[in-house]
Parts: C-alpha cells; sequence; structure tokens
C-alpha cells in the first residue's frame, strides 16, 4: 500500500515514521522544506508539490485546520495522485458537520472516507502510540486496520459516519483546553505562594487533583521551557470549534468561554507559537507573579 502523509508536523511525523517502520511505501507532503529534509534522511520519500506523487492508495491529512483540509481536498492536485477508490483518513479535529460534509463529496468522487481525529501528543505519534477516534463505512474501517495498527495504540470505532469521530474529539479537546488552562491557573497561583514547583507536581500527580494535562504541561510552567509541541493557537482554533458547537445547540460551556478566551489573550501577546502551556504568562502578568523562564 502506498501512503501518503499531508503534514508533517508533530503528529503527522510521528505516524509517518511509524508506517516506514511498519513497512509501508509512505511518502511525506509539507511546505517545510527542512521537514522534507528530516524526512528523506529518517528514510521515507517527500515530494514538494502533490502533482509530483501518484499511484496512492490511501492518504492522511494532518494539516492544522479545516480551510487547509478544504484546500486539499477540494482544491489541490491530490484527485490526480490518488488510485480509484483511494482511501482518505482525515485526522483534522474538524466540527463534526464539516467532517460529514467532506466525507459525502469525497464519496461522490467514488473515493472511501474515514473521519478519524487523533490524539496523544507528539511523544506518542512517534511510538506508534497514538489515539484515533475513527468513524466511517465498514469497508473503509476494515481497509484502515493495517494503518491504525501501524500508527496507533487505541483505535475507537464510534460508528459507520463520519462526523461521529469528530465529535468525540470536540469533547476531548473541551477537557484539553479547559485542563491545560487549569493548569496554568494552579501553577501560577503556586509561584504567588513561593512554593517549590516541581514539589507541587510530585505531590498532585499523585492525588486526586491531577490530570492527564497537568501532568504533561505543568513541567514546562516549572521549567520555563515553552518550546512548542501543541501551540497555543490550536486550541485558540478548537475551543473556537467546541464553542460554536455548543451554541449551535443551545448548550451553555462557561469554562470552555473562559479557557477559550485566556488563550485567544495569550495570543494576542503573542504567545500563539508557544506551547499552550504558555496561557500561564498571560495569567502570570495579570496576576504580577513572575513564572521560572520569565524574568527580564
Amino acid at each position: 500500500m502506498h501512503v501518503l502523509i499531508i503534514g508533517l508536523g508533530s503528529m503527522g511525523y510521528g505516524a509517518a515514521l511509524s508506517l516506514l517502520k511498519q513497512g509501508f511505501q509512505t511518502t511525506g507532503y509539507d511546505l517545510n522544506a527542512e521537514t522534507l529534509n528530516k524526512f528523506e534522511a529518517d528514510g521515507g520519500h517527500s515530494i514538494t508539490r502533490l502533482e509530483d506523487v501518484s499511484q496512492v492508495d490511501c492518504v492522511l491529512i494532518f494539516v492544522v485546520n479545516a480551510m487547509q483540509a478544504e484546500h486539499v481536498l477540494f482544491q489541490s492536485a491530490l484527485d490526480r495522485a490518488l488510485n480509484p477508490q483511494a482511501l482518505i483518513i482525515n485526522c483534522v479535529t474538524l466540527a463534526p458537520s464539516k467532517a460529514s460534509e467532506m466525507a459525502k463529496c469525497m464519496h461522490a468522487k467514488g473515493f472511501q472516507y474515514i473521519d478519524a481525529p487523533v490524539s496523544g501528543g507528539a511523544a506518542k505519534a512517534r511510538a506508534g502510540k497514538m489515539s484515533i477516534m475513527a468513524s466511517g463505512r465498514p469497508d473503509a474501517m476494515q481497509r484502515a486496520q493495517p494503518l491504525f495498527a501501524a500508527i496507533s495504540e487505541k483505535v475507537f470505532h464510534l460508528g459507520d459516519e463520519p462526523g461521529q469521530g469528530s465529535q468525540m474529539k470536540l469533547i476531548n479537546q473541551l477537557l484539553a483546553g479547559v485542563h491545560i488552562a487549569a493548569a496554568a491557573e494552579a501553577m501560577n497561583l503556586a509561584t504567588a505562594l513561593k512554593m517549590d514547583l516541581h514539589e507541587v507536581i510530585e505531590v498532585i500527580s499523585g492525588c486526586a487533583g491531577t490530570s492527564w494535562m497537568f501532568e504533561n504541561r505543568a513541567p514546562h510552567i516549572a521549567d520555563g521551557d515553552y518550546t512548542p509541541l501543541s501551540n497555543v493557537d490550536i486550541f485558540v482554533k478548537d475551543l473556537g470549534i467546541v464553542t460554536d458547537e455548543a451554541t449551535k445547540h443551545g448548550v451553555v460551556t462557561p469554562l470552555s468561554v473562559q479557557a477559550y478566551q485566556l488563550y485567544q489573550q495569550a495570543t494576542e501577546a503573542g504567545l500563539g507559537g508557544e506551547d499552550d502551556s504558555a496561557v500561564a504568562k498571560v495569567l502570570a502578568a495579570q496576576s504580577g507573579t513572575q513564572l521560572p523562564g520569565t524574568e527580564s
């Protein structure tokens, strides 16, 4: 099976490496020339234009947002690169209605389509242990099994209709975004109380107040290291989707709204490209506290 990975960011790159390790013929496409060179050095094949690839059996899409996914699917040369009845696996975080719309268009063109947003972070992606929230027709899901086995630790089959996977990712991102904001708030308060931040992490990680996001992101704040693994702008996008969908359904999401506003403030402060835990800097500025690594 010839697999094309579109978008070699933290998750896409990990998926591409995992496929290579499992013996799949893997081609990578990204706008970043340095990333493409690195992928070549790791044993993959890279292209700078979709016109330069053909006979693709499956494409996995790991671009940033719905607009980029739509460009790839409807405004690029992708159709000409795909074999008849090729399998399209869209791993982008989308509004469920958008995922359903894309699936209908791809089915009309004769392609198979799976709505398959992912979770787990860069480290799990590189280890082939990400989680996949997948929905699609049974024949497409059956065909995707070897690929999913190569790149993931958990595959949740959420139904036959594309859009059901994106619904679950919506709930995941609501919780993830709020938990990161809560972790930033807790670490900022601990800083104001002049507590040992690494001790706070050690203790809370063994107590009821912990979360996966606290254990993963709080060390970034304690170390003053905001090298982006998942950046602030991603949660501006994702919590925007959450709050928009909630509004459409008449559902109140006060915690999501507050967290969304915090990420927006961070972006407006020029922190959009930093790790999402950098929302702690916004809270610190408002509180007059000084986090590690922010000394002037």
